[in-house]
């Protein structure tokens, strides 16, 4: 399982979603980007589960103690 974080303004990590390969997750971020600012960082698509934040993040393991299940698993953008 692949892990996508957003980071907020206050600059905590979150868990926004998991994904089944790292390839899903890249395109989600990829469609979700409306524009890059670079490092990660951007402005995102209303509706994804980026939306509001300040820049993203992924590892194939996890990265702090947020439920992995109380987060959307491989989101897409038909899902909006």
């Amino acid at each position: 399982m692949h892990y996508l974080y957003r980071f907020r303004r206050d600059g905590e990590r979150q868990l926004a979603a998991t994904f089944d390969s790292q390839q899903q997750l890249l395109a989600y971020v990829r469609w979700a980007t409306l524009e890059s600012q670079g490092a990660g960082a951007g402005k995102f698509e209303q509706g994804s589960v980026l939306a509001s934040s300040q820049r993203w993040d992924h590892s194939p393991q996890p990265l702090n103690d947020n439920d992995a299940s109380q987060v959307e698993h491989n989101p897409s953008p038909s899902m909006l």
